[in-house]
């Protein structure tokens, strides 16, 4: 039986297996048997050998590859539009530039902050302690050195004792000084070592930030030059919102190019009022993160289906399907599955589905022509073909009820109904196969099964 999730899927699959049923009941010449007089008439049919192919039906929109939304890094007015609407871009073409001064004067003044950081904090001047006490002790030594001379040429031996203790003991006088004096030294050193690193660390900080307010100054400024960090068709403004189509559902659950950089937008913002054109012309005043141009990239169109968990686990990638589009009547498009996604959305009928996403290939009107290419966010049915079977025991699908749990069928022997517990196959629109329990030839009841007792006789 062909699987569909939807109120309106049922309601246009139910003709189709209507029309199949009354062919089936005159192909195999059913006959019409009584059960009674109280009984309406049952008929049969007979298992056959027959291929067949199991299709899940599921809802889908239309996707795009990508797009981006290219929004004013900053306050002032588009001074030039270099495309038009609907025009094909290449990324890294310049689309249009936006004028902003206030922009251009926070740039002069985060480059006269950063000159002047980089002047700034050069360390503490202490000169040089250390050589001039290695100056102040080669004179002392020198000093004392000429006083022992001149002591050792005075005659008077007790004299010049003397005048040799003295000298001893001032260069002992001194030298206990310049202990004193070379631990000062170092003191001082150590100080302003640390206050050097203190103030470098500072300065180091007051640079960097400086240099940071510069960058992103001047990335701004670049950012007013706007270009298409992706090809595709080019659209005013962003994209829909409130009621339409987002940029979500037209990338299929997808995300952004991550390479979109200062244009990229930073949030949702709130869109003009209803009948006011959100396309902003040459001249016309721009906020931060107002959105000027969008870019979609309508190269490879695929599908973002909703498969219901009862049947996802039949679906894998590179299954096919054929495609029908609300807007494009009598055509039908040829998919593939890419992938299934993992984590279920919910639906909104309050049941449990899976993102399946598809390749979208080339249509086919009725006649043969080359179909319309669709756009993005355009609603379709995706049949997807997940499992078929060549030369299987198929029974119609009325013939298969539930019954203690289990799938069966009224196999008629003997003239009498036996219901046969079976193992069900593939699951066609029209035919469901079954793997044992019926076997090809054997008659069994498709239409008044509920009314059929075991045992009865049926002719």
């Amino acid at each position: 039986m062909r699987r569909t999730h939807s109120p309106r899927l049922r309601a246009a699959t139910r003709p189709r297996l209507l029309t199949a049923l009354l062919a089936v009941t005159v192909l195999t010449s059913t006959t019409a048997a009584s059960c009674g007089e109280d009984k309406p008439d049952v008929t049969l049919a007979s298992a056959a050998k027959n291929a067949v192919a199991e299709v899940i039906d599921a809802p889908a929109t239309v996707t795009a590859r990508a797009a981006a939304t290219l929004t004013a890094p900053a306050d002032g007015t588009l001074a030039s539009l270099r495309v038009q609407p609907g025009q094909r871009v290449k990324r890294g073409q310049i689309l249009a530039v936006v004028d902003s001064p206030s922009a251009r004067q926070r740039l002069r003044q985060a480059k006269e902050a950063l000159t002047a950081a980089k002047r700034a904090g050069r360390g503490v001047g202490t000169g040089d302690l250390s050589g001039s006490r290695r100056g102040t002790d080669k004179a002392a030594d020198e000093a004392f050195d000429a006083a022992r001379d001149a002591a050792d040429k005075i005659a008077d031996k007790q004299l010049r004792d003397a005048l040799l203790a003295q000298v001893t003991s001032a260069q002992k006088q001194y030298a206990a000084a310049a202990r004193s004096a070379d631990r000062a030294v170092r003191s001082v050193q150590r100080g302003v070592a640390g206050l050097n690193s203190a103030v470098g660390a500072l300065s180091s900080a007051q640079r960097l930030q400086a240099q940071q307010a510069y960058d992103l100054a001047k990335a701004t400024v670049d950012a007013l030059t706007l270009r298409a960090p992706i090809g595709g068709v080019v659209q005013p403004g962003g994209t829909p919102s409130g009621g339409g189509t987002d940029l979500a559902a037209l990338l299929g659950g997808g995300q952004l190019p991550a390479d979109l950089g200062p244009s990229a937008p930073t949030g949702s913002r709130a869109g003009p009022p209803p009948g006011v054109d959100d396309a902003i012309g040459v001249g016309g005043r721009v906020t931060a993160g107002a959105a000027v141009l969008t870019i979609v990239d309508t190269g490879a169109l695929g599908l973002a289906a909703e498969v219901d968990e009862t049947d996802v686990l039949l679906v894998r990638p590179g299954l096919t399907a054929t495609v029908e589009l609300d807007a494009v009547t009598g055509a039908t498009y040829e998919a593939t599955v890419r992938s299934v996604d993992v984590l279920p959305t919910s639906s909104a009928r309050g049941g449990v589905t899976y993102r399946v996403r598809l390749a979208l290939g080339a249509g086919k009107l009725g006649e043969g022509a080359a179909a319309p290419t669709p756009r993005p966010g355009m609603n379709a049915i995706v049949h997807l073909q997940v499992r078929e079977a060549a030369d299987a025991v198929t029974v119609p699908a009325s013939a298969v009820f539930s019954a203690d749990g289990r799938d069966a069928v009224w196999v008629v022997r003997d003239g009498k109904a036996d219901r046969a517990t079976v193992t069900v196959g593939v699951q066609g629109p029209d035919l469901v196969q079954i793997l044992d329990g019926v076997q090809a030839g054997d008659r069994v009841v498709v239409r008044g099964a509920d009314r059929v007792t075991d045992g009865q006789e049926v002719r």
